[in-house]
C-alpha cells in the first residue's frame, strides 16, 4: 500500500493582536451605525434626562428631537430665522432652550412645541443655552463675549458677566450646586462664576481657544478641550491643572460623560472618538467616524451612540441587547439526528469493519510537489491570494530542502521571473522572512547574472530590491548606533552607581577623624 502524501507545512507566527477588554467588547458591541443626512452642520447633541431619552438635534435653523427606539424624528422646533444652537433640555425634559445667530435666547415646551419665553439681552450669536439645577434660570453665552443670566418666570435678565475677552462657546451649569456656571471662551481661559456675586470666581488658562467644557456631578474636577488638548482642573485646590490629555491630531471639538461617569468621551475632526478612563486618564478604546466630529451623545442607559459631523452627517449606533448576542441557528432535530446516525453504534465480534477515509484535499503546490515539478509548485505559491506570505515562503523552504530551488529557478521568462524579484522585493525586509529571501535572492541573482540588461523591466525590478536592501542595511547600521549609544549610557549610570555604593561603604568602615583623636 502506497504511502499517503504529506502536506507542505506552512509555518506561521502568530501576530500580537490588540488587548481585549471589558471596554473593547463594550464599545464593540454596538451595531452597525444608521446614518441620516441633515440639512448642516449638527452642532449640538443632549439626550433628555428622563425616559424614554429622546435626543434633541440641533443642526441648520432647527432643534430635531429623535426617539431612540425608532431613530426617526418625533418633533421638530423650526421657530429660528437663523441657525440655531445648543438645544438643552431640562432635567425634568419638560422644556428644551435653545439660541440662536439673531442673539435671542428662546424657551420651548417640549411636548406642545409651543415657544414659552424668548430672553433678548446678546448683541451677538448665542452658542450657549443651558439650565441651571435649580429649574428656575438659565444662563446663555454669546459671541458679544458676554455670560447672561436669565429668570424663566419672569423673562427678566438677572446678571450679565462681561469678563471673557473672545467669544463665549461653551458652558455646563453644575449640578451640585444650583449657584454654579462654567463656560469656556475663544480668549483661552475657562471662568467659573457664582451667580450669588457679580465677580469671577475662578479662572485658568487652557492655552487654545475653548471648544467644550465638563464637569463632574460633584463639581469638584472639570475638563476643558480645545486646541488638541483636554486638560483636567481640581476646583476645590483653586483652579490646579491635575493632567492634560493630548490623544487627538486635531482640534477637540466635544467632550461627554457615559457609563456613569466612570468614562470620559471626546469628539475631534481628525475623525476620530476617544473613550478614556476617568480613573487613570488612559485611553481605552478608539471609535472612527467617516466625518469630522463636531457633537456626540450618550443617554444614561449607555444603549445608544449618536454623533454628529460638520458634513451634516448623524450617526446613530445601538447595543446589541443581550437577546441578539444569545441568538444562534437552531438546527433541525431531523438533520441533527440524521448526522447522529449510527455514531453510538457498537459493533460486536463478528462484525467486518470497514473504515471510510476521506479523500484528502490536497493545495495545486501540493500537487505539484507530488509529481516533482518543482517550478509549477512554486509559481502556484508565488500566485496565491493571501494577505500574508507565510504560504510561499514556506514552499520555498521546502524547496530548499528537497534541493530544488535551483530547477524551481531556471529557464523562466521575464514575466515569471518578473513576479519572483517583486515578491523578494515587498517581503525582504520583514524580519520573519528575510534569511530564507535572501538566499534566495542570491541563487536568482547568481543564475541570471548573465541576462542583467537585456530586459528593462527586470532591471527596473532589481534596482527597486537593491534600494530596498541598501534602506535595510542603513536601518540596521542606525540601529546598531543607538543600540551602542545605550549600553554606553547603562554602563555609565552603572558605573557611578558601583562607585556610590563603594563610597558608602567606606564610610561606614574608617573611623571618623574626632574618634581618632579621642
Amino acid at each position: 500500500m502506497a504511502a499517503s502524501f504529506k502536506k507542505t507545512a506552512i509555518k506561521t507566527i502568530p501576530r500580537v493582536g490588540e488587548i481585549i477588554t471589558t471596554d473593547t467588547l463594550f464599545w464593540k458591541s454596538l451595531e452597525v451605525p444608521v446614518t441620516k443626512k441633515e440639512y448642516g452642520p449638527i452642532t449640538h447633541i443632549e439626550f433628555s434626562p428622563v425616559e424614554p431619552h429622546n435626543f434633541a438635534v440641533t443642526n441648520s435653523t432647527r432643534v430635531q428631537i429623535y426617539s431612540p427606539k425608532s431613530l426617526q424624528v418625533v418633533k421638530t422646533i423650526s421657530r429660528f430665522r437663523e441657525q440655531a444652537h445648543c438645544g438643552s433640555f431640562r432635567d425634568d425634559g419638560r422644556l428644551l432652550v435653545a439660541g440662536g445667530d439673531g442673539g435671542e435666547v428662546k424657551l420651548f415646551d417640549v411636548d406642545g412645541k409651543s415657544l414659552l419665553r424668548v430672553f433678548k439681552g446678546h448683541k451677538g450669536s448665542v452658542h450657549v443655552t443651558k439650565f441651571l439645577s435649580d429649574r428656575l434660570h438659565l444662563f446663555s453665552g454669546s459671541d458679544d463675549n458676554s455670560v447672561c443670566l436669565w429668570d424663566i418666570p419672569t423673562e427678566n435678565q438677572l446678571i450679565s458677566y462681561k469678563d471673557h475677552q473672545d467669544y463665549v462657546r461653551c458652558g455646563v451649569a453644575s449640578l451640585a450646586s444650583k449657584d454654579i456656571i462654567l463656560t469656556g471662551s475663544y480668549d483661552h481661559t475657562v471662568k467659573m462664576w457664582d451667580t450669588r456675586t457679580q465677580d469671577c470666581a475662578m479662572s485658568v488658562n487652557h492655552g487654545h481657544p475653548v471648544e467644550s467644557v465638563l464637569m463632574f456631578p460633584s463639581g469638584g474636577i472639570f475638563m476643558s478641550a480645545g486646541g488638541n488638548v483636554i486638560k483636567v482642573w481640581d476646583a476645590l485646590a483653586g483652579g490646579r491643572l491635575l493632567t492634560t490629555l493630548c490623544h487627538h491630531h486635531k482640534t477637540i471639538t466635544t467632550l461627554t460623560f457615559c457609563k456613569n461617569y466612570q468614562r470620559l468621551i471626546s469628539g475631534s475632526i481628525d475623525r476620530h472618538i476617544k473613550i478614556y478612563d476617568v480613573s487613570t486618564y488612559q485611553v481605552v478604546h478608539t471609535l472612527d467616524v467617516p466625518g469630522s466630529v463636531l457633537s456626540v451623545g450618550v443617554p444614561a442607559d449607555d444603549n445608544l451612540l449618536v454623533v454628529g459631523t460638520a458634513e451634516g452627517l448623524l450617526s446613530m449606533q445601538r447595543r446589541k441587547s443581550d437577546e441578539d448576542k444569545n441568538v444562534r441557528k437552531k438546527k433541525r432535530p431531523a438533520s441533527y439526528k440524521f448526522f447522529l446516525k449510527g455514531q453510538n453504534y457498537t459493533p460486536s465480534s463478528e462484525d467486518q469493519i470497514y473504515e471510510h477515509k476521506k479523500k484528502e484535499k490536497l493545495q495545486r503546490y501540493d500537487k505539484f510537489f507530488r509529481k516533482f515539478e518543482y517550478s509549477k509548485a512554486l509559481d502556484a505559491a508565488i500566485h496565491v491570494r493571501t494577505k500574508e506570505p507565510e504560504v510561499t515562503v514556506s514552499v520555498v523552504q521546502e524547496l530548499i530542502r528537497r534541493e530544488g530551488l535551483k530547477p524551481a529557478l531556471a529557464a523562466r521568462d521575464d514575466k515569471s521571473l518578473g513576479f519572483i524579484i517583486r515578491f523578494i522585493q515587498r517581503n525582504i525586509s520583514n524580519p520573519r522572512f528575510t534569511s530564507t529571501l535572501t538566499d534566495v535572492a542570491g541563487v536568482l541573482l547568481d543564475m541570471y547574472n548573465s541576462h542583467i540588461g537585456q530586459c528593462a523591466e527586470v532591471d527596473a525590478l532589481l534596482q527597486r530590491l537593491r534600494t530596498t536592501v541598501k534602506q535595510e542595511v542603513e536601518y540596521m547600521k542606525q540601529l546598531m548606533e543607538t543600540m551602542g549609544t545605550m549600553d554606553m549610557l547603562f554602563a555609565a549610570v552603572s558605573t557611578n552607581q558601583n562607585k556610590q555604593s563603594h563610597s558608602n561603604s567606606l564610610d561606614v568602615l574608617t573611623p571618623s577623624a574626632e574618634a581618632q583623636t579621642s
